[in-house]
């Protein structure tokens, strides 16, 4: 397990960007629009560019051959551009430059966002997959402890620090996993050139379409009140923008805390049952969200809330993996990142759309909503996610 907790760094620098990139850039939107939906767009727009990048490169990363090896080409490209657009953002002239820079820094992360997650399959074998994304997912949790708690200080100095920090964690964790995660040494899923080309379509059986449906659901709900929570805070609670990134900061902690013991229970009772478990919670403390006019209780909850969310999370990347064959993990990757791209890029412009009409009470009752129809979906999943299927299986023998 040392290896996954080296390749957690790759995660780490992830997450304290993305954790960063949305609970500060809508302040920096706040400047030039006075919608809500247009804020929640403009968060989102970069990710039709990541839309269509991420599977294909998942899927090209599946194929290529070097001497770095198939997944760590698009770490040394991407890591570095991602760094140098994130300390850009908050140097931004104008409302045109801030655009330029959050796409072209959106773009830059799809590059390497993919390969990095199917880095953890490649180097694990699938019994051990669950407890390893926890791992992962652990340390990405600390990255959001970090982007919200600490990130909260630096901005209240300069706006521009905590990007500054993120754009050099990202370059620290790129030397990490280059020097010590080594492809042709580690890999349990070796590359072979003659493997039989994967295609996109051809992973999307019935049950792959089904699980993506709820990871698409339950996205919509995190993504939403991930991207607008600051603002609600801010303009429905009275809350300053730096105490409402704050109180994230109870979500991110309690995510870390559960994240190994939740990889633990998924892979003793199985993914699935542990995703619905979360989904289930997850509705529960969304439903009650407006109800709560008291920061204390408000930030219990969002610690409830991110205990939920890590059942969720840690279990739903393995159990996309698990259901199809290991020399497609790079394309199932991208898959699972199509699915959260798609929530990314539809949820804060929607549910900005009915705040505007309802007001911001109407943000939590919309993501009760999203995880409702999540648990539809997963229900119709017969898959438990504990072991590749044997259609899969035989498939994978057939083309080594």
């Amino acid at each position: 397990m040392k290896k996954t907790w080296l390749l957690g760094f790759g995660f780490f620098s992830i997450s304290i960007t993305w954790a960063l990139y949305n609970a500060f850039v809508p302040f920096f939107l706040d400047s030039f629009l006075t919608s809500t939906a247009m804020i929640g767009f403009m968060m989102t727009i970069d990710n039709y560019f990541a839309l269509f990048l991420q599977p294909w490169i998942g899927n090209r990363s599946d194929k290529t051959s070097t001497r770095f090896g198939r997944r760590m080409p698009y770490l040394l490209v991407g890591m570095p551009l991602a760094a140098l657009f994130v300390i850009l953002i908050p140097l931004h002239t104008s409302f045109v430059t801030l655009v330029l820079f959050m796409v072209l820094m959106n773009l830059a992360m799809s590059v390497y966002r993919s390969p990095t997650i199917a880095l953890m399959p490649d180097i694990t074998p699938e019994a051990q997959r669950t407890k390893a994304n926890g791992i992962i997912n652990f340390m990405g949790g600390i990255g959001g402890i970090i982007a919200f708690g600490a990130g909260s200080v630096l901005y209240g100095a300069n706006p521009s620090f905590p990007f500054i920090a993120a754009a050099a964690i990202t370059l620290i964790s790129m030397l990490i996993l280059y020097r010590n995660v080594k492809e042709s040494r580690d890999s349990v899923v070796p590359f072979e050139a003659e493997t039989k080309r994967i295609k996109l379509r051809g992973e999307l059986d019935r049950t792959t379409v089904m699980l993506l449906a709820a990871i698409f659901f339950w996205f919509v709900s995190y993504q939403g009140v991930e991207a607008l929570f600051t603002l609600y805070g801010k303009h429905h609670l009275g809350l300053k923008e730096n105490a409402a990134s704050f109180s994230l900061t109870f979500f991110s902690l309690f995510f870390v805390l559960f994240a190994l013991p939740s990889g633990w229970l998924g892979s003793r009772i199985g993914k699935k049952k542990m995703i619905m478990i979360g989904v289930c919670g997850l509705f529960a403390v969304f439903a009650a969200m407006p109800l709560i006019q008291s920061v204390v209780l408000l930030r219990v909850m969002l610690a409830i809330g991110g205990i939920f969310w890590a059942c969720i999370n840690i279990n739903s990347y393995p159990f996309v993996v698990s259901t199809g064959a290991e020399r497609s993990i790079g394309t199932r990757t991208g898959l699972y990142y199509l699915a959260s791209s798609l929530a990314a890029l539809s949820s804060p412009p929607l549910l900005g759309l009915v705040i505007d009409q309802f007001g911001y009470v109407s943000l939590f009752v919309c993501a009760a909503g999203g995880m409702l129809l999540a648990l539809l979906f997963l229900l119709l999943v017969r898959h438990d996610g504990n072991a590749v299927r044997a259609g899969a299986q035989a498939a994978d023998s057939a083309a080594r």
